[in-house]
């Protein structure tokens, strides 16, 4: 593939499924949708997103990337604002994501947290992103640093999702990436490989499966209850 010209792709065939799924799968290709945390031109969590999408796709996923330009501020706008109901609607349809942050002021940028904040632990009864996985990338302006994982990482937790283990760190991005914003051929680039056909198995193994991710908590109280015990509204 002309678009993968880092990739020995020998090395790294598309995914079988078959030797992921769970009996009962629904057969249609890993659905991930890709989040990134800056709205510079020249957006190196952005191009780290882009590369991401290419890989998922060679590797047999079917990818979606939400724009964050025009979102609104968390509780800045109705819940039908067009680009919050544009993001509910991906974070439903996902089955993973993929998040890209850069780190700024040792942390993940309020453009990447202003996107989770967007999506409810709970809508209409259903958990948006409850038992599902999540990859995690962070660019770096210096050297490499962790901050903005460690900080995305809680949050996935926090969103009830299978992080995966692997992650990615891309220091000095600014030398990582061509004019045309493709990533050079490195020891970084690889490892967004490894992360990429990481959450593709994770994904494949992990959806329909609810056993994994059902609670005795949600099975002793209602989806009403709950929400009146932790109305957020009243904060």
């Amino acid at each position: 593939m002309s678009d993968l010209p880092n990739l020995d792709l020998d090395r790294l065939p598309p995914i079988d499924p078959a030797l992921y799924v769970a009996p009962g799968d629904p057969g249609h290709a890993p659905r991930i949708l890709i989040l990134h945390g800056s709205l510079r031109e020249r957006s190196f969590s952005r191009f780290v997103a882009q590369e991401a999408g290419r890989l998922l796709t060679h590797l047999g996923a079917e990818v979606r990337h939400f724009d964050p330009a025009g979102l609104p501020l968390p509780d800045g706008a109705p819940a039908d604002h067009p680009k919050v109901a544009e993001l509910r609607e991906l974070a439903n349809w996902s089955e993973g994501m993929v998040w890209s942050s850069p780190e700024r002021h040792g942390a993940m940028t309020g453009i990447l947290k202003a996107q989770i904040d967007w999506i409810p632990l709970s809508l209409g009864g259903v958990r948006p992103t409850q038992g599902k996985t999540l990859a995690l990338t962070q660019v770096c302006g210096g050297s490499q640093s962790f901050n903005a994982l460690n900080q995305m990482r809680v949050l996935g937790r926090w969103m009830r999702m299978v992080t995966i283990p692997n992650q990615s760190s891309v220091a000095k991005a600014w030398d990582e990436f061509d004019e045309a914003g493709r990533m050079k051929p490195s020891p970084y680039y690889n490892r967004i490989v490894d992360v990429m056909e990481e959450l593709v198995k994770f994904t494949l193994m992990t959806r329909g499966r609810p056993a994994l991710t059902d609670r005795y908590s949600e099975r002793v109280e209602s989806h009403e209850a709950l929400s009146k015990r932790v109305n957020t509204g009243r904060i």
